[in-house]
């Protein structure tokens, strides 16, 4: 899935996580999205990237992150954005004054 924009060195990246991913077992598809989203995301917080989320630039990259938000209930969970993104996809009113703990309240119940 290498795209034209990215340069030889985010393809060799890619192709390095989409290998280390589908060594640790993940199906070939999944490793796919993995790879390529992890690029993108390091090439928006780079500047390489024509148009970028608030989340990839603001965020910790996927490297130093390592895996401390990959679904897990608790406090390494999702961020407030994402879960504030979320509430807003659902639809659930008064969002936006909304703690964390409030937003993950809100979604689970």
């Amino acid at each position: 899935m290498p795209q034209k924009a990215w340069s030889k060195k985010r393809e060799r990246q890619y192709e390095h996580i989409k290998d280390s991913q589908e060594s640790r077992g993940v199906g070939e598809d999944r490793a796919e999205e993995i790879a390529a989203r992890t690029v993108n995301k390091n090439r928006a917080q780079a500047g390489e990237s024509k148009t970028a989320s608030k989340t990839s630039t603001d965020d910790m990259s996927p490297q130093r992150r390592g895996g401390q938000r990959s679904g897990r209930p608790g406090p390494r969970g999702r961020t407030k954005d994402q879960l504030y993104a979320e509430a807003r996809k659902k639809g659930i009113k008064g969002r936006s004054s909304m703690t964390r703990q409030q937003l993950l309240d809100a979604l689970n119940g």
